[in-house]
């Protein structure tokens, strides 16, 4: 890259020494906001306010405490020259991460008004009729273009896809029973998925840049995983929330003369409009599954850009209107993820993922193949309440040091790779597109409350990593080294 912007001092000044009882105060505001979104609902308050005013505390503390580092942002050619003027942001705005945002808001917008077109409509009444109105066979269907998806694309924007194609499904066939079921199962999903390929989630492209993986070799050890992993969420779906298949031939018949009466044209209101939005639609998909192959260096503006680049070209169709569609952007989700990225920005400096990931490594001295196990869950159980961003980075950094060692094992890559992935699977606010699948679920009026989410996908998650972890034992006795 020939230039980056960065921070000014980052590479001049060493992690700064942070005492101990201020690293122990900062995990414990952590634990305090976890339990804050926990009781969401007795609390009465919003995810993004709850955790807009840990991030309000944190900043203040952070400040008081001398741990962030208020450095202008210049821009730094690759021989490490510094030009151009500085810039002067408030720490909180550097802190976020503004991909996730731009994604959010981009393919929010883009999908609000495309459906507009009656596109997704189509699409989900098509796949309802291929399916024969049967749950299960819909489930499976909505299941592997979720995965699909998240492997393609991003998990994010999966999730917001494949969430509008289901809800048109069920409501269509008057099974909105199911709707909480499907929702939740497919943004569990999502994380599954994005372990499929090197570039399917930052924690891949980071792990495996560090420990040198290429992507066929990604792709050859973790598919067989998710094609595991794929079946056996769906399996306990399908029992969990008693998704069953059409048994008799008359149920059959009947699901059959119900869905030949579906139309779906008739919520195309014009057939120009329709093929626009089919047309940059598929644009929009190839774009963001090609992101990174971008020519002239357009690849360097990221996913966000994409998303709202897009959102911008289908908006000029209701140039007239787009008030109507900015006022259904969930402004509660992107305020909780601005917060949630400021509060792990002060963790971060506070050192609180440093000794996080300090403790995940100390489980390396455990005996052989156990290590490997407890790192992996260990490993899940930290992302599922911290950026697993940040927290790969940390933990791709020790095992690069410890390589060379004697007992280091390269399964210790993997470990982290399912554990930061699938950890998004125990809590709602474990990866982003879990956050997007419960957001998806208020919206339709489904009762999820933090603990209710726990309590249902903690077994899936379970399942999940107990497959992981034999998985990852099995390849490394098959192929040690």
């Amino acid at each position: 890259m020939n230039a980056l912007l960065i921070l000014a001092q980052s590479a001049e000044h060493g992690e700064p020494h942070v005492e101990t009882w201020i690293t122990v105060l900062f995990g414990l505001i952590l634990v305090a906001m976890v339990a804050s979104l926990a009781l969401e609902e007795k609390i009465h308050a919003k995810k993004s306010i709850i955790v807009g005013a840990f991030a309000g505390l944190c900043l203040i503390l952070g400040t008081v405490l001398h741990l962030l580092h208020f450095v202008p942002f210049s821009r730094v050619h690759e021989d490490g020259e510094t030009f151009g003027k500085l810039v002067e942001l408030p720490i909180y705005i550097p802190a976020i991460d503004w991909g996730v945002i731009t994604i959010i808001l981009g393919a929010s917008l883009f999908v609000e008004v495309t459906s507009r077109s009656g596109v997704f409509t189509w699409m989900a009444i098509k796949l309802t009729k291929k399916s024969g109105g049967d749950p299960w066979k819909l489930l499976v269907a909505y299941g592997c273009l979720t995965v699909l998806f998240s492997a393609v694309l991003n998990n994010v924007t999966a999730m917001i896809i494949v969430g509008s194609l289901t809800t048109v499904s069920l409501k269509k066939l008057n099974r909105t029973e199911l709707l909480l079921g499907f929702l939740l199962v497919e943004g569990l999903l999502t994380n599954i998925g994005g372990l499929l390929t090197l570039i399917s989630s930052v924690p891949n492209i980071i792990v495996g840049k560090t420990a040198g993986i290429s992507f066929v070799s990604f792709f050859c050890y973790a598919s067989p995983y998710v094609v595991l992993a794929t079946i056996a969420t769906l399996l306990m779906a399908r029992v969990r929330f008693d998704i069953r298949g059409l048994k008799t031939v008359e149920e059959r018949e009947e699901s059959r003369r119900m869905v030949a009466g579906f139309d779906e044209n008739e919520g195309v209101p014009s057939n120009r409009l329709f093929w626009f939005s089919v047309a940059v639609l598929i644009a929009f998909i190839g774009g963001m599954a090609g992101q990174s192959a971008l020519p002239w260096g357009l690849d360097k503006l990221e996913m966000g850009f994409i998303a709202l680049f897009f959102a911008g070209i289908v908006l000029l169709a209701y140039k007239a209107e787009v008030d109507k569609f900015y006022q259904t952007v969930d402004w509660d989700l992107l305020g909780f993820f601005a917060a949630l990225f400021v509060v792990i920005h002060v963790m971060e400096d506070a050192q609180v993922l440093g000794a996080i990931g300090s403790g995940i490594s100390s489980l390396l001295d455990l005996p052989q193949h156990v290590d490997s196990g407890v790192l992996l869950l260990v490993s899940a159980l930290a992302s599922s309440v911290t950026d697993n961003i940040p927290l790969a980075a940390v933990l791709a950094n020790i095992l690069d040091n410890l390589k060379d060692t004697e007992g280091f094992s390269s399964a210790f890559w993997w470990c982290v790779i399912f554990g930061a992935n699938l950890g998004g699977n125990i809590t709602p606010i474990g990866s982003a597109s879990t956050v997007v699948a419960a957001t998806i679920i208020h919206r339709q009026k489904l009762k999820l409350g933090f603990m209710d989410f726990v309590k249902i996908a903690t077994p899936f998650a379970a399942v999940q990593l107990v497959i992981a972890i034999a998985y990852v034992l099995a390849v490394s006795m098959l192929f040690p080294g």
